[in-house]
């Protein structure tokens, strides 16, 4: 039970690294890698795509990427094409989740590369959890985002990241 609460207070203290999403489906995601809906498996299969450089984006690609503008050609093949996915799908999107895309590649761009690796680890370890540990995360993640901001904002402070060893199985 402690190990929960302590997982919850990391997860809180790091919404800027991986924010926490209900999806319509009732699934959770954990916001670590904006396009993490696609496996990295396809890594071999986008050798063949050339990649393209910031320059080479349309107009409305750079609009919705922006954030991720200086350092784009940086990014690996099958980060851009998530990223791409991204902006294909934005005109189509309603205007909430424009904005929630905007928000998200906006704290995405500020994080470091620490920030981005453990965010993605965290997706990746929840989602290699059973439904029933997943639905009781989820359920304890909703009791924490009940209680009052001093209160966890008390629980962050009380919470070292390097003290973090939790026990997801």
């Amino acid at each position: 039970m402690n190990k929960i609460l302590l997982l919850l207070a990391i997860v809180a203290t790091s919404l800027q690294a991986g924010e926490l999403v209900y999806l319509k489906e009732g699934t959770l995601l954990a916001m670590g890698d904006i396009g993490s809906i696609k496996s990295s498996m396809n890594d071999n299969a986008n050798s063949e795509v050339p990649m393209q450089t910031w320059n080479q984006l349309s107009d409305e690609e750079r609009k919705v990427l922006a954030p991720l503008g200086s350092e784009w050609d940086t990014l690996r093949p099958w980060q851009r094409e998530k990223m791409l996915d991204i902006a294909k799908d934005y005109p189509k999107m309603d205007a909430q989740k424009q904005q929630r895309v905007q928000k998200r590649l906006n704290r995405w761009s500020r994080m470091t590369p620490y920030e981005r690796e453990n965010a993605r680890k965290r997706y990746q370890q929840f989602h290699a959890l059973s439904p029933d540990k997943q639905d009781e995360i989820r359920r304890k993640w909703a009791e924490h985002q009940k209680l009052p901001e001093a209160e966890r904002e008390k629980m962050r402070k009380g919470t070292s990241e390097w003290d973090y060893e939790p026990d997801l199985e």
